[in-house]
């Protein structure tokens, strides 16, 4: 679903005058998922991968789900690991699972309300997904080397400022942050509440004093003349005094990080990978991590143990027998 902000509506996904089309079942399966209570995120992926997969079966004569065999789907996933984007690259084997995964659970739903015979991706296996270390992590320095590059002596960069320092302190995604509400920040007692996050959780996260600070700045200085009647209390604001979209928030903190020229590049999730990394370094525990970013399972946390070297190069250096280079003192003179 639309968020406030968005500019372009769902469009139905072809000619809804056939009840056993792709539009019309398609429409029952976003309505579904609505009444559902799925997250507009979700939604919006799959609206995306579906797109994608119905232009693919026009192109073929397809034109209804009770059309899509086995063998159409089969032949669809090799498809995907052929494609190749404008730049010449493959598409990653999780982008292929996102879009299978989505043709799995339009499929899935059809076949349960009994809209098609069978429900021809149930065999389909998903691509194993790699297990990738993020790209690119930040030193202490770096990160503050990003936060500086705002100029806080502009208003904009005040308020551009108390994001970066939030999602630098929480670790928070893009999402997260651009649905935060004034009565969000707790600062009596240093905690934020982050509503429906992924999975469509509600979590409370401490905020340490430096971003608060930036906060209220904002918050007293710069909010004021962004806002524009009614108020809804969204704390972030445009100049236009909207809410952010996702793709601002990505381009805004991608914008500094590049001004940075530290020679990393990245955006909120960059922060949000320092933020884990640094604090494993620093002594947390993984467990502290994983409630702080809000994942359902400790193994997504857990990729941050491998990406923590300096405590795993201080343990190497201290147990290993081969770690330091030893000079003799009893070299013999030479003759």
């Amino acid at each position: 679903m639309p968020k406030k902000g968005d500019k372009k509506q769902r469009q139905p996904l072809g000619d809804l005058s056939d009840p056993q089309g792709f539009a019309a079942m398609a429409e029952a399966f976003f309505t579904s998922m609505q009444v559902t209570n799925y997250s507009p995120a979700t939604i919006r992926n799959r609206y995306v991968y579906l797109r994608y997969f119905i232009a693919w079966c026009d192109e073929r004569g397809i034109s209804r789900p009770s059309e899509v065999t086995r063998a159409v789907l089969e032949r669809y996933q090799r498809y995907l690991y052929h494609y190749r984007k404008q730049n010449g690259d493959p598409l990653s084997f999780r982008s292929q699972s996102l879009r299978l995964s989505s043709l799995k659970a339009f499929f899935s739903y059809l076949a349960k309300h009994h809209l098609i015979l069978y429900n021809p991706a149930s065999e389909i296996e998903l691509p194993k997904q790699e297990k990738r270390l993020p790209r690119h992590v930040m030193t202490q320095a770096e990160a503050e080397t990003v936060l500086n590059t705002a100029d806080t002596g502009e208003p904009l960069g005040i308020r551009d400022r108390a994001m970066m320092e939030l999602i630098y302190c929480t670790g928070m995604r893009r999402m997260e942050l651009s649905g935060l509400k004034l009565y969000d920040i707790d600062a009596e007692r240093g905690t934020i509440m982050i509503r429906l996050g992924k999975g469509r959780k509600d979590r409370m996260v401490p905020v340490s004093e430096r971003a608060l600070a930036w906060i209220e700045k904002y918050v007293a200085q710069v909010r004021p003349e962004l806002v524009i009647d009614p108020d809804d209390g969204t704390l972030f604001l445009t100049s236009l005094g909207e809410a952010f979209g996702l793709t601002r928030i990505t381009q805004l903190v991608r914008n500094y990080v590049i001004a940075a020229r530290i020679g990393k590049t990245g955006s909120c999730h960059l922060f949000r990978h320092t933020m884990a990394t640094l604090m494993l370094e620093n002594g947390a525990d993984v467990r502290v991590i994983q409630q702080l970013l809000g994942h359902a399972k400790l193994e997504t946390t857990q990729i941050y143990t491998q990406v923590s070297i300096r405590m795993l190069k201080r343990v190497h250096d201290r147990t290993h027998p081969a770690a330091h280079l030893k000079r003799s003192h009893n070299r013999k003179k030479e003759d």
